[in-house]
């Protein structure tokens, strides 16, 4: 009994796999016929950054295309990416350098920062001589915004 069921197990797996292997058969021709009507790219070779690329101070190359579109190449550990230009990156680049969503509290000479991130609150403290750019400007916004609560009291 048990040596029927296995026949006829094996006997339904071969009759489905059949049509599959005629089928890709009947669709292999077309396939070689769009290879020759539209550009194929190689996605396993790594891209590279085009020569005519302008290096700017933050590591990234600009590179504006035949087509006059703009792009971002960026060096990572897996290797070159390509980001698209836009004027929403520049604002969200300002936004960040401007030190926007970063929550500033001074305590004598160390600022305690918060800000917003993917996984939850984010903190951390500085001494007043060794902030970066972004905390001192987020600083700079907790400063403003105390003096103008402190007036309309």
């Amino acid at each position: 009994m048990k040596l029927f069921l296995v026949v006829c197990v094996s006997a339904l797996a071969l009759s489905a796999a059949a049509p599959q292997a005629q089928k890709k058969s009947a669709t292999a021709a077309p396939k070689t016929a769009d290879k020759t009507a539209r550009k194929v790219v190689d996605a396993s070779k790594p891209m590279a950054i085009p020569p005519d690329a302008v290096m700017s101070e933050d590591g990234d190359y600009h590179y504006t295309d035949p087509q006059g579109k703009k792009w971002i190449y960026r060096k990572t550990p897996f290797g070159v990416t390509r980001l698209d230009d836009s004027p929403e990156r520049d604002a969200a680049k300002a936004a960040a350098a401007s030190g926007a969503g970063i929550k500033a509290t001074e305590d004598g000479d160390i600022v305690r920062f918060e800000r917003l991130g993917p996984f939850g609150v984010w903190k951390w403290e500085k001494k007043k001589s060794e902030l970066d750019e972004t905390e001192k400007a987020a600083l700079r916004n907790a400063q403003a915004g105390n003096k103008t609560a402190s007036k309309q009291d």
